[in-house]
């Protein structure tokens, strides 16, 4: 099964929690078990999973790419100013996967997933989330005797 997500952005740069967009998605699936991957698409966008308590860990990543990958010195930059964010993009990558268990995402208490904006604000990102069901799982999540 696969389902779009569209997520808009305030921000050049930002994480955007998408964990219950995500989780949505795997309940109209109906699939139980399995594995789900989340993918941005677009050059300039990321997938991550991090830290949900507390945001100053989403606000240390960004700070962590400032100062990795500073904006203005990249060849990239004379054609159209966002040659970090093509870059930070790629350092962190466009996808996640996460394990599917008895219909809820696999992650821990403290884990979600984040939408990486580093060339916003953007009125619409897609997050491409595609569910795999386990080999002889039903949709209820049951595992069915092989034949």
């Amino acid at each position: 099964m696969r389902e779009l997500i569209h997520v808009s952005t305030r921000e050049r740069e930002e994480l955007v929690d998408i964990t219950s967009q995500v989780q949505a998605v795997v309940g109209r699936s109906g699939i139980g078990n399995g594995l789900v991957s989340v993918y941005a698409q677009g050059a300039t966008a990321a997938i991550m999973i991090q830290e949900n308590w507390d945001d100053s860990v989403q606000q240390d990543v960004i700070h962590l790419l400032r100062t990795l990958i500073p904006r203005g010195v990249w060849r990239h930059d004379r054609q159209d100013g966002n040659g970090d964010a093509h870059l930070k993009a790629g350092w962190v990558g466009p996808s996640q996967t996460i394990p599917l268990m008895e219909g809820r995402l696999g992650l821990s208490q403290w884990q979600n997933i984040f939408l990486c904006e580093f060339d916003g604000p953007r009125s619409k990102r897609t997050v491409v989330c595609t569910i795999l069901a386990d080999e002889g799982s039903s949709v209820s999540g049951e595992v069915q005797p092989q034949s």
